[in-house]
């Protein structure tokens, strides 16, 4: 395979009617500079979907698609890949992809960017560097991560964006209607309460329902166990990011405290970052993001969490469909998977950008089957793509 020579970025950015997670509470609003700024989690959001693709060419033409957050300043993620890792990756071999994630993440280890915007933009590269090589066998990408381990992947339900509980359950009851049985809500939309909410959407499920709430890292140690102990009468999952990230400690203490299981690790970037937090042997759920990990890293951090015993439920957040695509492949190979998450309000949107046959029905998502990715920006995709560089 012949080397690296351009590489390419793109904006891409999806229009939406409602809010990202649903509609703002009192006292939100939109800021100046177009982004969501929520009470319950100090966070912001854009208004649109949004994230950052690249495209790598290599001297014969050959090419291979990546994508990344760019949810927030896309344009910084763009520097970083022209400014910083272009001129360090023209004139490699997407053969040496591992090797590459390495020497890219180290050209800033000094500096200390460990994570962040540098490393999501590995993670495209990344992404982009091993639909290069599975292109170039003619194979998709999952032939070349290990042993298939699921035909379909099982998903669940994430969000019910709608303004009110009584609307939030009517939209869980249709769902429960067609056929889906485990669903995650979002604390930092819950204006009602958190637990008042859940305890609603037990009633309005059943006993089988599988429920859980992503907390949206809004806690102390002590608040999270406090709230722990009052949803446990609702039989929950899990609860989800319920500490700051920078919390590594208070993490593990809760995991061994809490009466409900604990997920963890949408906004990790790496095995180091994984690995600090495993150690404590407190988690029952690691939740990889494609988006920030990239391939490598993926498949690094599951290995660790098989060899802790924790079982694997990948995060989907907002993207244009590319690294969902990457995500279904490496979930394919990896064992321990519980679920994989399914954003309806995304997933159906980043299928409009796409050339794929990606799909997600009867509660499972289905692979494409196309060489690499098996996903390629399709006509809308260049409707809402602006090129950078």
């Amino acid at each position: 395979m012949s080397q690296i020579a351009k590489v390419e970025t793109f904006i891409l950015s999806i229009p939406r009617t409602t809010p990202y997670l649903g509609p703002l509470g009192p006292g939100e609003r939109v800021n100046s500079r177009g982004y969501l700024v929520r009470k319950g989690n100090g966070t912001l959001y854009p208004t649109v979907d949004r994230s950052v693709v690249v495209r790598l060419t290599t001297e014969d033409g050959a090419v291979g698609w990546g994508e990344t957050y760019g949810i927030c300043a896309p344009r910084a993620v763009c520097e970083i890949i022209h400014d910083l890792l272009a001129p360090e990756l023209i004139g490699r071999e997407p053969e040496d992809v591992e090797q590459v994630w390495d020497d890219l993440y180290g050209l800033m280890r000094v500096r200390g960017c460990f994570g962040g915007f540098h490393v999501d933009t590995i993670a495209a590269l990344d992404i982009a560097l091993w639909d290069l090589r599975a292109r170039a066998r003619n194979v998709p990408l999952w032939t070349l991560l290990g042993e298939r381990q699921h035909d379909a992947i099982p998903g669940y339900l994430s969000g019910l964006p709608a303004a009110t509980l009584e609307a939030k359950l009517a939209m869980a009851r249709d769902f429960a209607a067609l056929g889906h049985t485990a669903f995650k809500v979002h604390a930092v939309v819950s204006h009602d309460g958190i637990v008042e909410e859940m305890a609603a959407l037990r009633q309005a499920l059943g006993p089988d329902a599988e429920l859980m709430v992503d907390l949206h890292w809004k806690f102390t140690c002590e608040q999270a166990l406090d709230l722990a102990r009052q949803l446990a009468p609702h039989d929950m999952k899990f609860i989800e990011a319920p500490l700051k990230p920078e919390d590594v400690q208070g993490l593990i203490a809760l995991g061994s405290r809490s009466p409900i299981p604990i997920a963890a690790g949408e906004e990790w970037h790496t095995e180091y970052e994984a690995r600090l937090r495993l150690a404590g042997n407190t988690l029952s759920y690691i939740q990889p993001e494609m988006g920030h990990t990239g391939i490598t890293q993926f498949l690094r951090i599951t290995r660790l969490a098989n060899a802790h015993g924790v079982q694997i439920a990948p995060h989907a957040t907002i993207g244009g469909g590319l690294f969902m695509a990457a995500s279904l492949h490496a979930t394919a190979v990896t064992p321990g998977l519980w679920r994989h998450e399914w954003q309806h309000s995304i997933f159906s949107r980043s299928l409009e950008m796409l050339d794929t046959d990606m799909a997600y029905r009867d509660g499972h998502y289905h692979l494409p089957t196309g060489n690499g990715l098996g996903a390629v920006p399709g006509p809308a995709f260049w409707d809402h793509a602006e090129w950078v560089g």
